[in-house]
């Protein structure tokens, strides 16, 4: 192991432990995120994602998220159209009480990626419309997402490549009330262990049309061929 991935591994785990303790004493949630992003050929993708989010550090479900697509490369890099299906358990729970309400939720969405880069920096949009199904209710929502990436001890986002990482998501309703749904706002800190493989941790504050509040984020990203 590099110097710099002993280095890396130890900043993580400052985070992780800084946070742990930190959740014990407010209501941080902590999300466990997975992404794959699979090369079918020049023009196809498949993308795969699955996200375990916790009220606490770990163990106490707030929410399952599996999302798959498929998609299409208008262009071989920087534009891409995808359709896809999502599967969401959400576990609240019940005001006053310590019981949980579980519900499901199907979702259709597409979606439209586009990357820039500038320099050092790495730009992407992603703007997305999601039809929500749930139990006897039907609603639709916009999604726009900003996020930069910006290495930091190397030019590109190569191997080794430690990076700071960026983004802005807006929600909005399709309904005439309460068009403002949430917005996320998120900075954090990755690692390239090679071109296929990322990990990054950050926070995230999640503001709604009432509260917000801020989540821990573990995320690996996976780019390896189909």
């Amino acid at each position: 192991m590099t110097k710099k991935v002993q280095s890396f591994c130890l900043l993580l785990l400052v985070v992780l432990v800084t946070v742990n303790v930190n959740a014990q004493k407010t209501d941080t949630g902590n999300w466990f995120l997975y992404f794959g992003n699979q090369k079918i050929n020049n023009r196809w993708n498949w993308h795969n994602e699955v996200q375990y989010r916790n009220y606490n550090f770990a163990g106490d479900l707030e929410q399952l998220l599996i999302r798959t697509g498929l998609g299409y490369n208008l262009t071989e890099n920087n534009n891409n159209l995808l359709l896809g299906y999502g599967y969401i358990r959400t576990e609240p729970y019940i005001a006053g009480t310590d019981d949980k309400l579980k519900t499901d939720e199907h979702r259709i969405y597409q979606q439209f990626i586009t990357k820039q880069q500038f320099g050092r920096i790495n730009i992407q949009h992603r703007y997305r419309v999601e039809e929500r199904f749930l139990k006897d209710d039907f609603k639709m929502r916009l999604r726009y997402f900003l996020s930069l990436n910006i290495p930091i001890n190397k030019k590109v986002m190569e191997k080794n490549a430690i990076y700071a990482s960026m983004y802005n998501e807006i929600f909005l309703n399709t309904t005439k009330q309460n068009q403002f749904d949430r917005d996320r706002i998120y900075g954090g800190i990755g690692y390239c262990i090679n071109k296929n493989f990322k990990v990054e941790a950050g926070i995230m504050s999640q503001m709604l049309s009432d509260k917000s509040r801020s989540q821990f984020q573990i995320m690996v990203f996976n780019s390896l061929p189909f």
